[in-house]
């Protein structure tokens, strides 16, 4: 099978593109080489390819900095789905597009699993992109047949990622502090509870996917558990090599923060019978061991 990746310099690609090759797919990845915002490009692209599927990760991902550049934000993320979804029906044989999106589209939610049914209301203008980049996939199958496959994935950690991201972010502070011989470090808002899957598993999960989803749907991928935010500090803090003290930095703490947010990945499941296999401490390790080795 072959597999063009869009975005595959950023953290999920590098982790998909490493999959892809090891299950023995052909691979194309393609990162800043090809602007998604520039048609001809794409569409030139993705046609001399002629890929089997077409993983659609390139995009802006950082929520709090789109509400600086909102502009900026759907042009890359909505409008280069476009182009990469044009270019893909112009295929002589059309691939199976996996097209990326994020659990943000469903908002601010109750403390149950979020489903595929619920509703989409974005709070954000990342959201509202990725809402638009969705229905832009949705029409493509509708109106043109296209095989596309909408993903929603919810927090997805592992090593390699921003510290602009509450996992990395605490790592690195703790191994910072290791380096100091201990003391304290910074956290926020310790009480909010999220939905964490280790990278690996997600993207074997996109792989499974572009196999054997139905075109047109939706699918969470999610662990389908809750872990506090305080919890998961411990947890990282329990594995530190000297003394460290977590302490509440009003700064680190956002003004809304959503309680609860937990996906329900029943839908995955069934589709692909796939399951998380890296268990979150496993995870938590290898993020604390990534940065003691970029700061050493």
């Amino acid at each position: 099978m072959l597999a063009y990746v869009t975005g595959a310099g950023g953290f999920v690609g590098g982790w998909l593109t490493r999959h892809l090759a090891e299950m023995g797919d052909g691979v194309v990845a393609i990162d800043s080489e090809v602007d998604v915002t520039k048609a001809d490009a794409v569409r030139s692209s993705v046609t001399t390819t002629g890929p089997d599927v077409v993983y659609h990760l390139a995009g802006l991902a950082h929520v709090g900095r789109s509400w600086n550049d909102p502009q900026t934000t759907f042009t890359v993320n909505a409008l280069g789905t476009m182009n990469v979804l044009e270019a893909a029906a112009a295929c002589a044989r059309p691939p199976r597009v996996l097209l990326v999106s994020s659990a943000e589209v469903y908002g601010a939610t109750g403390p149950e699993p979020v489903t595929e049914e619920a509703p989409l209301r974005p709070v954000t203008p990342y959201a509202a992109s990725k809402v638009a980049a969705e229905y832009l996939g949705l029409q493509a199958f509708i109106g043109r047949g296209l095989p596309v496959i909408r993903v929603r994935p919810f927090n997805h950690v592992g090593p390699g990622q921003s510290p602009d991201f509450v996992v990395p972010a605490l790592a690195r502070r703790i191994a910072e502090a290791e380096r100091r011989g201990g003391g304290d470090v910074a956290v926020g808002n310790l009480e909010a509870e999220r939905d964490f899957t280790d990278v690996r598993d997600v993207v074997r999960g996109y792989r499974l996917l572009a196999l054997e989803a139905e075109a047109g749907e939706a699918y969470n991928v999610a662990s389908g558990e809750a872990t506090r935010v305080g919890d998961l500090a411990e947890m990282l803090a329990s594995q530190a090599r000297a003394p460290v003290r977590l302490v509440r930095d009003e700064a680190l703490v956002r003004p809304v923060d959503v309680p609860v947010f937990v996906g329900d990945a029943s839908r995955l499941v069934k589709a692909t019978r796939w399951a998380p296999a890296i268990p979150l401490h496993e995870t938590l390790a290898d993020v604390l061991g990534y940065w003691r080795s970029a700061l050493a």
